[in-house]
């Protein structure tokens, strides 16, 4: 059971669970004390004493069905502390049975009565007989368990099912209320089913390819790893979610910082003054009270194409971040550049903000293709005076400027206005020099050029403003 728990915690380190050893440790003596056949106990055990994050929990639940919630705890691991979990009774449609296999409408009835009745001896024969009869699980195939579960659901006809169990759930001349709780009650044992067929499949998978390549199958990245750029929508709608929380652990990260900043500049007077006890000698040295500064952000945003996913991340964590910085001005860009520091002013909601810029700013002065060059010319001569020797200027773009002249000499002028020139690219460094990229042109007058490709880069970046 160690060696299992090990390989569990080994895979949760790959995934991205920060796991640590105490942690690690802390698991392994919770299995002491509780109940090994209890599966649900066992997942709320090894969750407490290692998932230290809610954005986490969706790996863990994933990573626990394959390394627990589908194996059968052997007695020798058992021993007394734990009856053995009773076995589903033999059927004859079951797995490797040598009878005639039922048809689809035999094996939905077995499903229906199973799920009338809640006996679960019953459902779990009905869930192995439907994955025998209808998932064609074959071995060595490459092939998810989505794609069997799809197949079983296809045949079984469910919604059919939950409409029966609606009806018959329901009491006689029952009101808009009775029916909407059977319609409820029989949505909640459709998906528990559904949760069985999902689990038998898997053991199935298990046993046929190991636990190692089901969780290399299943592994997905946290939402702090995903990349911006090749993220779908569901993608971007977690990332959105993750930003709230990402946000404020960084504006108490960030504040923290500074209060521990406790020493400022020798106070030469107060130093001399104490001196006078140790006959000049200045042993105790005095300083100053501190007074931590907060960076002033200028921040231009490409939001063409792609990119633009990455830009809006961006700005919407800069603008969470507000109170932590002493002033936050913000551009966006396409040829044309446009002020859109009002619109985080006057919403409340920073991603209302974000939707109404890709809305009304005026991005666009030509043909609606990136031209960098022409952007920071448009920049000095219209918002030169938005820069001081204590902004720290964010630019946020691949630097693809469609073969349009760099005009290197007016970012160079750019970079001696402000404190600090930091270039934020969401592209891979492999492609930074390549095609139409101009981002060697401007890399000489900035302070570091970063790859950003996911909040967790970002989020590092952000730690790192002095």
């Amino acid at each position: 059971m160690l060696e299992l728990l090990s390989d569990f915690v080994a895979e949760l380190r790959t995934a991205g669970l920060p796991v640590s050893m105490g942690e690690h440790v802390d698991a392994a003596r919770s299995l002491e004390v509780i109940d090994l056949g209890d599966k649900e106990l066992l997942r709320v055990a090894l969750s407490s004493s290692m998932v230290k994050h809610g954005e986490h929990l969706e790996t863990f639940e994933r990573t626990f069905k394959l390394f627990f919630a589908n194996r059968d705890i052997p007695d020798d691991v058992r021993g007394e502390r734990s009856p053995k979990a009773e076995s589903p009774p033999p059927d004859a449609s079951g797995p490797g049975s040598p009878g005639d296999h039922p048809s689809a409408p035999e094996v939905a009835e077995q499903v229906y009565d199973a799920l009338k009745s809640q006996d679960h001896n019953a459902l779990r024969a009905s869930a192995m007989s439907a994955v025998q009869r209808f998932a064609g699980i074959e071995a060595g195939r490459p092939v998810g368990s989505a794609y069997y579960l799809y197949r079983t659901m296809r045949h079984l006809d469910l919604e059919s099912v939950q409409q029966r169990l609606s009806v018959d759930l329901a009491p006689p001349q029952a009101s808009t209320l009775d029916q909407r709780i059977a319609n409820d009650q029989a949505t909640e044992r459709i998906e528990a089913f559904t949760d069985l067929l999902e689990a038998e499949i898997m053991e199935r998978l298990l046993a046929d390819r190991g636990v190692e390549v089901m969780a290399k199958a299943a592994r997905r990245p946290l939402p702090e790893d995903v990349d911006v750029m090749q993220a779908n929508r569901e993608d971007l709608a977690h990332l959105e979610k993750a930003l709230v929380p990402l946000s404020k652990k960084l504006a108490a990260r960030l504040a923290q910082r500074r209060r521990r900043r406790r020493r400022g500049p020798v106070d030469i007077r107060r130093t001399i003054r104490e001196s006078l006890s140790t006959g000049g000698v200045p042993i105790d040295i005095r300083f100053r009270p501190p007074h931590p500064s907060k960076p002033e952000i200028v921040v231009l945003a490409d939001m063409s194409g792609s990119v633009a996913a990455f830009a809006r991340f961006t700005l919407l964590l800069v603008h969470a971040l507000n109170d932590e910085f002493s002033r936050v001005r913000s551009f966006v860009f396409v040829d044309g550049i446009d002020e859109v520091t009002h619109f985080f002013d006057e919403c409340d909601d920073p991603t209302e903000a974000a939707d109404r810029i890709a809305a009304e700013a005026n991005m666009v002065a030509a043909d609606g293709h990136s031209d960098y060059g022409r952007v920071f010319t448009s920049f000095v001569e219209r918002y030169a005076n938005s820069l001081s020797s204590r902004s720290t200027l964010l630019v946020l773009g691949d630097a693809r400027s469609n073969y349009h002249v760099a005009h290197a000499e007016t970012f160079e002028y750019i970079s001696r206005k402000v404190k600090r020139v930091y270039w934020l690219n969401p592209e891979p460094e492999a492609y930074w020099r390549s095609g139409d990229s101009v981002i060697a042109a401007y890399a000489p007058f900035c302070d570091a050029v970063l790859e950003c490709r996911t909040l967790r880069q970002l989020e590092t970046f952000v730690m790192e403003l002095p």
